[in-house]
């Protein structure tokens, strides 16, 4: 039986209305597709505290989460992702890539540009509808 694993996603919207998109890194799960970044919920944690701890480690900047943006169950090969994408917002720092090769920011319109981890997919999708 696979393993689900809940993970958190933030969905950072700067200034100029650009998203932050993270491109995984070799070494990891599901490697070199772009994600919205985020982590692992701990047991007995709520999904804007964990979101926000995961992006101080991974991205060395301070978010502010707020609420669901979009949430699916997607099924890989080895293991099945709740994955749960948050609107959240920068409060303090620049987002720095610890774990993952690439960061950009990109307009909702660029947004298909990139090769995105299937479980991401149907954020970016809502992300081009919901269009500010």
């Amino acid at each position: 039986m696979k393993k689900t694993v809940k993970v958190v996603a933030a969905i950072i919207e700067n200034d100029n209305e650009e998203i932050l998109c993270a491109l995984r890194s070799p070494t990891m799960a599901i490697p070199n597709m772009w994600e919205f970044p985020g982590g692992k919920v701990k047991e007995g944690e709520n999904l804007q505290t964990a979101l926000e701890r995961e992006i101080k480690e991974e991205l060395t900047c301070e978010i502010k989460a707020s609420e669901v943006f979009n949430e699916i169950i997607h099924e890989y090969d080895s293991f099945i992702i709740n994955l749960i994408a948050l609107k959240a917002r920068l409060i303090e720092g620049d987002p720095v890539e610890t774990e993952h090769s690439k960061l950009v920011w990109l307009k909702r319109d660029n947004l298909k540009s990139l090769v995105w981890a299937p479980a991401d997919i149907p954020a970016v999708e809502q992300l081009i509808k919901e269009k500010v």
